[in-house]
C-alpha cells in the first residue's frame, strides 16, 4: 500500500528566517575581516525590534545596525504599515566575547588537531527523488516560495504580496517508494488588505492556481511536472493573512532546522546552523555529512543514504560514523562495512572539513533561506578586508553540494 509524505518550507520573510539571515549576515561580515572569527550569533525579531546577541572572538568588527537593516531591506520589509521595516526598527546588540573554557578546546596550533566546537550528532541525507538528490516534497515546497518571492519583487502580478509566506507539499508514494502524484499543496502568503475577505481570498487562491503553480511547473522536468495532474489546494486557510512577519510572530534564529535540511526525511541531530562559524560541528559536520551522502548516491553506491557523524567537544576525530542505505545498497556489503570504507575517503576532523569545503569564507547569508542543502554550487566575487584594504576574491558557495568524490567512491567500492 502506498503512503503520503509531507514537507514544508518558509520564505525569506518568515520571522524565524529573518532572524537566521541577520545572524548569518553578521557572521559573514566578521569572516570578511577575520577568517578565524569564532561566532555564535543569535537574533530575535519582533514588532519594530531586532535584538542581536551571542558570543564572538574576532579581530573584525560588525556594524550590527547596518548589517541588520541591509538584510531587512533586501527581504522587503520597507513599509511602516508592516510594523517592522528596515528604516525605523530598533536594533540592539548584546554580543560579547566567547568563553575561554570553550575556546581552549577548539583552537590548536594546526588545523589538523583542531577540536570540535561542541559534542553532538549531525546527519546528512541524499536520495534519488530529484536531480539535486533531495526529497521531492521539500524541493517543491522551497520552489513554490522562491517563485512567490520572485513574483513579489517583479511587481507585475499579485501586487498585493507581502514578504511572509509558508508552503507545504504532500506527495503520494507507491509501494516501491516512488512519487506518484502531488496530493496536497498548502500556500499561506501575507498580503495587503485589498478587498472584503471573501473576494480577497478567492482572488489570492485564483492567482496561486493560475500564476504561481504554472511558473513552478515550468522550472521542473517533465516527469515531476506531470505529478501535478490532480491535487488538493489550500490557500490562506484562515481566510486572511495581513498581519505577518515579525509583527505577527516573534522570530528566533535556529527554529527552522527541518526546513533547512531534508523536510523530515532522513534524520536531524537537533543543532541549528545559522549564526555559527564552522568550528561548530553543528554546521560544518552537517555539511560534511550531506557531502558524503550526496556523493555516495551519485556514485551509484545506493539509492538512498543517511550518514551520521558524532563528536566530543575538543576532540578532532569523530567518535562515531554511521551509514544507513535503507536496503538500497548496490554492493554486497553491510552498512557497517560501507561506513568503515567511506570514513577512509573523507577526513572528518573539523579543521579538515573546514579546509576541504572552504568554510572560513563569508558564504553563509545565502544559506539562511530556502534550505542549506540541495542548492547549486556556484562561484561569486566577495570583498574581503585585509590590512585595512578592500580586496575582491572569487569564492565558492555551497561547496558541500559538489560531486567531487564520485570517482573516488566508485573506485573504493568497485562500482
Amino acid at each position: 500500500m502506498g503512503y503520503l509524505f509531507t514537507s514544508e518550507s518558509v520564505s525569506e520573510g518568515h520571522p524565524d528566517k529573518v532572524a537566521d539571515q541577520i545572524s548569518d549576515a553578521v557572521l559573514d561580515e566578521l569572516l570578511r575581516q577575520d577568517a578565524h572569527s569564532r561566532v555564535a550569533c543569535e537574533t530575535l525579531v519582533s514588532t519594530g525590534l531586532v535584538v542581536v546577541s551571542g558570543e564572538i572572538k574576532t579581530n573584525g568588527y560588525a556594524a550590527v545596525q547596518q548589517v541588520a537593516r541591509r538584510v531587512i531591506e533586501r527581504i522587503g520589509y520597507t513599509k511602516a504599515e508592516y510594523m517592522f521595516d528596515s528604516g525605523s526598527c530598533g536594533v540592539l546588540s548584546a554580543l560579547h566575547e566567547q568563553s575561554e573554557d570553550i575556546n581552549r578546546g577548539v583552537d590548536r596550533e594546526s588545523e589538523e588537531t583542531q577540536g570540535a566546537g561542541d559534542q553532538g550528532m549531525m546527519f546528512g541525507y541524499a536520495c534519488r527523488d530529484t536531480e539535486e538528490f533531495m526529497p521531492l516534497a521539500l524541493q517543491l515546497s522551497h520552489l513554490l516560495l522562491i517563485e512567490l518571492a520572485a513574483i513579489r519583487r517583479e511587481g507585475k502580478e499579485m501586487t498585493y504580496l507581502r514578504p511572509d509566506s509558508k508552503s507545504q507539499v504532500t506527495l503520494e508514494y507507491s509501494d516501491d517508494n516512488q512519487p506518484v502524484r502531488v496530493h496536497t499543496i498548502v500556500v499561506s502568503t501575507q498580503h495587503d488588505p485589498f478587498d472584503a475577505d471573501a473576494p480577497m481570498l478567492a482572488k489570492i487562491k485564483e492567482d496561486v492556481q493560475n500564476i504561481l503553480i504554472p511558473r513552478v511547473k515550468k522550472k521542473l522536468n517533465t516527469s515531476i511536472a506531470g505529478l501535478f495532474a490532480d491535487y488538493i489546494l489550500h490557500v490562506n486557510p484562515t481566510g486572511k493573512f495581513v498581519i505577518g512577519g515579525p509583527h505577527g510572530d516573534t522570530g528566533l534564529t535556529g527554529r527552522k532546522i527541518i526546513v533547512d535540511t531534508y523536510g523530515g526525511k532522513g534524520a536531524h541531530g537537533g543543532g541549528a546552523f545559522s549564526g555559527k562559524d564552522s568550528s561548530k560541528v553543528d554546521r560544518s559536520a552537517a555539511y560534511a555529512a550531506r557531502h558524503m551522502a550526496k556523493n555516495m548516491v551519485a556514485a551509484g553506491l545506493a539509492d538512498e543514504v543517511l550518514v551520521q557523524l558524532a563528536y566530543a567537544i575538543g576532540v578532532a576525530q569523530p567518535v562515531g560514523v554511521y551509514v544507513n542505505t535503507y536496503g538500497t545498497a548496490k554492493v554486497g556489503l553491510h552498512d557497517g562495512e560501507i561506513a568503515k570504507r567511506i570514513e577512509k575517503l573523507f577526513d572528518l576532523r573539523p579543521g579538515m572539513i573546514i579546509r576541504r569545503l572552504g568554510l572560513k569564507n563569508p558564504i553563509f547569508e545565502p544559506t539562511a533561506a530556502y534550505g542549506h542543502m540541495g542548492r547549486a554550487p556556484y562561484t561569486d566575487k566577495v570583498v574581503f578586508i585585509e590590512n585595512g584594504q578592500e580586496v575582491e576574491k572569487e569564492v565558492e558557495f555551497f561547496t558541500w553540494e559538489k560531486l567531487d568524490y564520485v570517482e573516488a567512491i566508485q573506485k573504493a567500492f568497485d562500482l
